[in-house]
């Protein structure tokens, strides 16, 4: 007799929970006999509160934050584990009218490139008089507000003493900047093309160009359940395999858009949400860009949860001043990310996956066959100033980073 599992999980009404979703609404969950359950919630803070009390199981939740959970940062947080990521970049930069019209009589351009625009806003902030400009992220432990300050950092702006960074849940973020409350905003979608098309918003650039095939939203989960439940885990992680390859198909986008558009899920309508599916994206002023790998759900081992995505995020961590870095602090960060949980849950599907834990980002520069079969392709994976992070020497990487 089939063992069937009772799994609850939370999610932020973001495109990045489709994976959670699909799991739920097209079957993939009951194909390996699981009753998924999932609980739709404002903000990341209910997330972590909601595990921390065994309200649910696992999460869609932001990248560093179990990791600032693990460290004991962000409190009440459960010890959590990583067993999978659910798709790499998603997230863009959106700021006013004003500002962008600011940026623009400055030399940006709507192709969206990180250093041309950068080096306009750094111009706008020279030429400005008074209080400094207000920028919005979802969580201070938030790929948002990483990707936010690296991109200004390497353009010469100082994200502490030059912008002042505020916290705001994705869902208010239009609106927030339709109001003059924030003159910018670093959100995943559908939250930019919400304020580029309906809060007269335009787009500063994109995660896909900060750092191309970066990563955002993992699988969260509360290790208690999971150290209990592993075989649980292992059937959930096949399911949003499965559910990350449904979604990766170009003739799933409209309906995956549909799916998501329901008052349980997103809730936002359908133009709101296909535009970072297929990649074209609105910028402002009626103007499109086209971003192939704006947002993967699949390919590039998009699932797989790399420990140097984790290390990136501690670097991060301490860079910006959330905590002070120390060799086991270093370690923890590492082993909240678990590629090994990965790896056995999928072993029996015959998938490529990487032989590998960690690599260096920034590396590759173009998309490359990697392993003996080069069955998978990673990259690129840069980061637009040209940077490159080595995990294997995250204390020179750290000493090398100027916090302004």
């Amino acid at each position: 007799m089939t063992t069937r599992h009772a799994i609850t999980a939370g999610f932020v009404p973001l495109l990045d929970s489709a994976l959670l979703v699909v799991a739920r609404e097209m079957g993939f969950a009951e194909e390996q006999a699981i009753d998924l359950t999932l609980l739709r919630e404002r903000s990341w803070a209910s997330i972590r509160d909601r595990l921390a009390v065994r309200h649910i199981d696992v999460a869609h939740i932001l990248g560093p934050m179990p990791i600032a959970g693990n460290l004991g940062l962000n409190v009440p947080a459960p010890e959590m584990i990583v067993p999978m990521a659910l798709g790499l970049g998603g997230n863009a930069v959106t700021v006013s009218p004003a500002l962008w019209q600011a940026m623009a009589e400055h030399g940006a351009t709507v192709d969206l490139d990180a250093r041309t625009n950068g080096a306009a806003l750094r111009k706008v902030i020279d030429a400005r008089k008074g209080t400094p400009l207000r920028f919005g992220v979802v969580h201070a432990y938030s790929g948002h507000n990483y990707e936010l300050r690296y991109w200004l950092a390497a353009n010469g702006i100082d994200p502490d003493r030059e912008i002042e960074v505020v916290v705001l849940p994705p869902p208010d973020m239009g609106d927030a900047l339709a109001e003059d409350v924030i003159d910018g905003y670093c959100a995943g979608e559908p939250w930019n093309t919400f304020g580029v098309l309906r809060r007269g918003g335009h787009l500063a650039t994109v995660k896909a160009a900060i750092w191309r095939s970066s990563p955002e939203k993992v699988l969260g989960v509360n290790a208690r359940w999971g150290g209990t439940n592993p075989e649980a885990m292992a059937a959930l992680l096949v399911a949003l395999h499965q559910a990350s390859l449904w979604c990766a198909r170009p003739e799933n986008y409209e309906a995956l858009a549909t799916l998501l558009a329901k008052p349980a899920y997103v809730g936002r309508d359908v133009e709101l949400l296909l535009p970072a599916l297929n990649g074209n994206l609105p910028v402002g002023g009626g103007a499109v860009q086209t971003i192939s790998d704006f947002f993967v759900p699949n390919a590039k081992a998009a699932t797989f949860p790399w420990k140097s995505h984790a290390l990136w995020f501690y670097t991060q961590m301490v860079r910006w001043r959330q905590i002070e870095h120390t060799a086991e602090r270093q370690r923890i960060a590492a082993e909240t990310y678990r590629p090994d949980i990965y790896r056995a849950a999928l072993k029996d599907l015959g998938i490529a996956m990487p032989s590998a834990s960690a690599k260096v980002e920034g590396a590759l520069t173009v998309a490359t066959p990697v392993g003996s079969s080069g069955a998978l392709t990673l990259g690129p994976d840069g980061f637009f100033d040209g940077g490159r992070f080595d995990p294997d020497d995250v204390e020179a990487y750290i000493a090398s980073q100027s916090t302004g």
